[in-house]
């Protein structure tokens, strides 16, 4: 008899159920009946998933703030992201559930935090969606200024849900060649780099070190910056939970969490780390001050022929994949909300190969509307769509280091036998992580920076409790209590 990494035997069917908790005795949902997704498909989306725009742009702006400590900047935000994603992980080999992180939440903390984290979620990514869309549509008419970027946009939106329809084995085959490219472009990187830092590059202009003393020091700013761009960092991050979400629609999800949970401790040490020490060496910080990737410019500085057009073509893979895996994401959060009754349920109709057609289009749909904003209204649009969802992340990994908190407790009462995936140092680093996070908020909330971002999401968030609130009161409405008072 094989065991999977939940602790079960792997043909037996897991039939947990929380005895004590805001579930009220709810078995867990099975996951969708489809097993489509490889652990290929989950390791690269797992190397990869976090790889994206933020990365290879965002780091620019976090460079210019912070000097040479924006190394540590991506450390901490890093390790942060390491924290939260092995309690995720701990939860899912725990109890595995297709919902994930809103399902734990709502299993810990009640239908409404399950309601609210889904809701936002989806929205959050439905967001994002239009976001790289647009984006994509802004490189590509860089290139070709003839074709409008608003065609490019819809272009790329509608080849990546076309990927989304056809299966969720197409969603991870496409995830998977677009991870190898970002991945390779980032190894090829670091190879590179690395020859010209350490002296071996054609030539004696290496810098070695040099740049993190010249120019200011390590902290040119003060540690004030450095800690102030830990904020916007720990977004360039994003997308690393939704391997958790793809797990279910793989033969052993237990296992296909643990490994992806262990491989972000070496994504972010190698990727994020390791390229950013690598552009600050090879970079005056000082001088990154234009809209071109911080990669690029490295590279022209090594002397790489074409380095723009190669790091603009590895931008739109990023760009590609972002918009192929949020798409994917949102989609199933709604199937999930579906289950619950809390969306109507028609949307979450799936063909034959087991994929929720309709929650996708109205993610598609979605990503058209905000594109024809963006025509009408391009001084607002963007910048809506990126404030009223700069926070939700924050919210999301709270939310799941409470879960984590009050299920662990449970499941160390009810059925410790279950917990062969453990978070470290529970429940001092899971309370230190959630104290970091708050931090991270009230930072801010002080920055005027990002200031717009908290206030515009916690306005999202008030949107989503209200329709909760609006919600329960109509159903209570429309149920007879007679011994109750009405609502």
């Amino acid at each position: 008899m094989t065991v999977s990494a939940s602790g079960r035997p792997a043909d037996a069917p897991d039939r947990s159920h929380v005895p004590d908790g805001p579930g009220h005795h709810r078995p867990a949902h099975p996951a969708p009946a489809g097993r489509a997704l490889k652990q290929r498909h989950l390791t690269l989306m797992a190397l990869g998933g976090a790889v994206g725009t933020g990365l290879f742009l965002g780091c620019a702006q976090t460079i210019h703030s912070a000097g040479p400590a924006a190394v540590f900047s991506y450390a901490l935000a890093g390790l942060l992201v390491i924290l939260v994603m092995r309690m995720l992980g701990e939860m899912v080999v725990t109890r595995p559930m297709s919902g994930s992180f809103a399902d734990y939440a709502r299993l810990a903390l009640g239908d409404w935090a399950g309601f609210t984290i889904g809701w936002l979620y989806w929205y959050a990514f439905v967001a994002i969606v239009a976001i790289e869309a647009i984006a994509g549509g802004r490189i590509v008419h860089d290139w070709l200024p003839a074709v409008p970027d608003w065609a490019v946009s819809v272009l790329l939106l509608t080849a990546m849900a076309v990927v989304n329809l056809v299966s969720a084995g197409s969603f991870g085959s496409v995830e998977f060649w677009l991870a190898i490219v970002k991945i390779g472009a980032i190894l090829g990187f670091l190879a590179l780099g690395a020859a010209y830092v350490c002296g071996f590059w054609p030539g004696d202009g290496s810098p070695h070190l040099s740049h993190f003393v010249d120019h200011g020091g390590l902290l040119p700013n003060g540690p004030g910056a450095a800690l102030a761009a830990t904020v916007v960092v720990i977004f360039a991050f994003g997308g690393t939970e939704i391997v958790t979400i793809a797990a279910a629609e793989s033969p052993d999800p237990g296992t296909a969490v643990t490994r992806a949970t262990r491989q972000v401790f070496w994504r972010v040490l190698l990727f994020f780390l390791g390229s950013i020490f690598l552009v600050v060496a090879i970079v005056p910080w000082d001088t990154l001050v234009g809209p071109e990737s911080p990669y690029a410019v490295a590279m022209t500085r090594m002397g790489i022929p074409f380095a723009g057009t190669v790091m603009t073509a590895v931008i739109l893979a990023a760009l590609l994949s972002v918009l192929n895996s949020t798409l994917y994401a949102s989609s199933r959060m709604l199937t999930t909300l579906c289950r619950h009754g809390e969306a109507p349920r028609s949307l979450a109709h799936t063909n034959r190969r087991g994929t929720p057609t309709r929650a996708i289009l109205l993610g598609t749909v979605m990503g058209y509307a905000s594109i024809g904003a963006q025509v009408l209204q391009p001084d607002r649009t963007f910048g809506f769509l990126l404030d009223s969802t700069g926070a939700v992340l924050i919210f999301l990994y709270i939310t799941i280091a409470v879960s984590q908190l009050r299920l662990r407790a449970r499941a160390e009462r009810i059925e410790p036998h279950r917990l062969t995936f453990r978070m470290w140092g529970y429940p001092y680093l899971t309370w230190l992580t959630i104290a970091a996070l708050l931090a991270i908020l009230l930072s801010m909330a002080l920055l005027p920076g990002t200031r717009p971002q908290l206030l515009m999401s916690l306005i999202s968030l008030g949107t989503v409790l209200t329709a909760y609130a609006a919600r329960r009161c109509t159903r209570h409405l429309r149920t007879p209590h007679p011994r109750q008072p009405s609502c």
